[in-house]
This record gives structure tokens, sequence and C-alpha cells, in this order.
């Protein structure tokens, strides 16, 4: 789809159209691959729209671009575009903030959301400041070796090995500026303070093996956001929808169904 703004982004569409509009917004490198295990567990009742962000997979990658606010009002242009008023918005890492930025920038856009090892705030975060060390002279064409050590850092119990393949190939179609201009927009990033006039509801999902988000930053979110919930995954890591994808399913599933009553 191309937005108004000329930028293209790829996206893929599951469930009746008259479902219900859920919206999935991806981890920094990942594509809307990150929830193509989730997809096939959803009913047909929910309409779900998994999106590639700008910069990332076989989306448009302009040359800048790469704030927190930049990818969220793609979305809403896309939502425009795509003729949705509302709806419920599930983001994963980055595109947890994303989902935060979203929600308030856009509240009258949303019915509720889905937050998957989110963070509370940037500064501060140990692996995330490493992270971005080893970002800083990242040059074209990405190692693979160093996709591959990333993208394993995501998890703590094994994945199908085709589909983890997958993600280390879409890593690699990010450019180098991709990656140190969508981490720079996040590093300084802490909304804790404007998420506490939040009113719609929102679920906050963590495994308890995650090596980049802290359980305090959970907690964090939590004291926030009046009306919260935590869900905690045992055993899974930072991307605990690919290690558990048929649970998280059902668990999204119960949440929008909560939310609807």
């Amino acid at each position: 789809m191309e937005l108004p703004n000329r930028v293209k982004l790829e996206f893929v569409e599951t469930g009746k159209s008259n479902g219900v509009p859920v919206i999935f917004l991806h981890g920094i490198t990942d594509s809307w691959q990150s929830f193509k295990l989730v997809l096939p567990h959803l009913p047909k009742s929910i309409h779900a729209y998994a999106i590639t962000l700008r910069g990332h997979g076989d989306s448009d990658k302009p040359p800048a671009g790469y704030q927190p606010e930049d990818f969220a009002n793609d979305i809403a242009a896309f939502m425009d575009a795509e003729k949705i008023s509302e709806a419920y918005i599930v983001g994963h890492s980055m595109g947890s903030t994303i989902a935060q930025r979203f929600l308030l920038s856009y509240p009258g856009k949303v019915k509720g959301v889905v937050l998957i090892g989110a963070f509370a705030g940037y500064p501060g975060n140990a692996p995330i400041s490493e992270f971005y060390q080893a970002v800083i002279n990242l040059e074209d064409p990405i190692d693979q070796s160093f996709a591959n050590d990333f993208q394993l850092s995501t998890t703590a119990s094994p994945v199908p090995e085709s589909y983890f393949n997958t993600m280390v190939g879409e890593s690699l179609k990010v450019p180098a500026f991709v990656w140190r201009a969508a981490l720079e927009g996040l590093i300084s990033v802490n909304y804790t303070e404007q998420l506490s006039a939040v009113t719609k509801r929102v679920t906050i999902f963590w495994g308890a093996e995650d090596g980049f988000c802290p359980r305090s930053d959970q907690d964090k979110l939590l004291a926030a956001i009046s009306g919260s919930s935590l869900i905690v995954y045992e055993g899974t890591g930072h991307a605990l929808h690919w290690e558990e994808p048929r649970r998280f399913a059902n668990d999204l599933v119960a949440f929008i169904g909560d939310a609807d009553k």
C-alpha cells in the first residue's frame, strides 16, 4: 500500500472483512513475519493486519523518518486508507513503543492496546545501550552472524529452525542506516508520565526470561496505565509470541473479547 506520504508499506491481512480490526506492529529489523506463527491461530472474526514498518522487510526505506511518531503517523495513514476507524493495536518491542506513541497521538483510533516485550523507557537500559554501541558502526551488507546473534538473543526457548532463519533473513533486508536511525529514535524515549492519562484497556505480555526488558519496566507500565494488566509467560524471552504463538493468540482473543463486552 502507498500512503499519502508516498511511503509504500507491505502488509498481510487475514480474517473476515467485517471482523474486529487488529493491527500488529513488529520489533526493530523484523517485519510482518514476526506474527506469521500467530495469525493462523486467530479466529476469522478477527480482521488482522500485520504491517511491515517503513525501513523494514519489503516496505519502502526512505532516507529519514524513523522516530516513533513517524511510525505512528504511518499507521494512522494506513488506517485512513483502509477505512479503519478504530483498531486494537498489538506491538512487540520497538512496536510496543510505537503502540504507546500511537495511543498518545491518536487515542480516538484505538480500541485497546497489547504490549509485548515492552519498554517503560530506554534511558538506563544496559542491554539496549550495548546493542546501540554494536549498531553504531554497522555497515552494509549486514553480517549474517550479527543478525543471527541478535535474533537468537530475543528467545529463551527454541522456535522452528525454518522460521528463525526467515527472521534472520528479514533482519538482513534492513539497511545499516535504518538499524541506527530506528534505534536512535528510541533511546531517549520514555512515555510513562504521559501514559497516566490513558483510559483505553491495555494488557502487557512479558516473557520471564526477557533479556532486554526487565520486570521493573513492566511494573512501571502497570503503575502508569490505570487499569492495565500483566500476563507473564514463564520460560520465554523477548519474542514470546514466537515461542508460544498459540497461547499468545488465545490470550489475545480473550483480551479482545473482554474489552468488547
